[in-house]
């Protein structure tokens, strides 16, 4: 896939140029991919809300992906 990518001023990437042709054949692939909304139900919404705030009262009651993926794997 030849993508483009875009940056401001700083360096930061800001977006993803994809050629049209590309685009065409990842619609193809992965049907409603194109679609602007997702429909997320609020209760779902709701239970973001709650993780985020719990996350900002205590940020450091974080726990590290890679640790997490280990404990799983190691079917704990």
């Amino acid at each position: 896939m030849s993508l483009q990518y875009i940056s401001d001023n700083k360096g930061q990437t800001t977006g993803v140029f994809i050629p049209i042709e590309e685009w065409n054949n990842l619609k193809n692939k992965f049907k409603g991919i194109e679609a602007e909304e997702l429909d997320i139900p609020s209760w779902q919404l709701a239970e973001l809300d709650n993780r985020v705030k719990d996350y900002r009262k205590n940020p450091t009651q974080t726990v590290d992906y890679n640790q997490v993926i280990e404990d799983i794997e190691k079917g704990i």
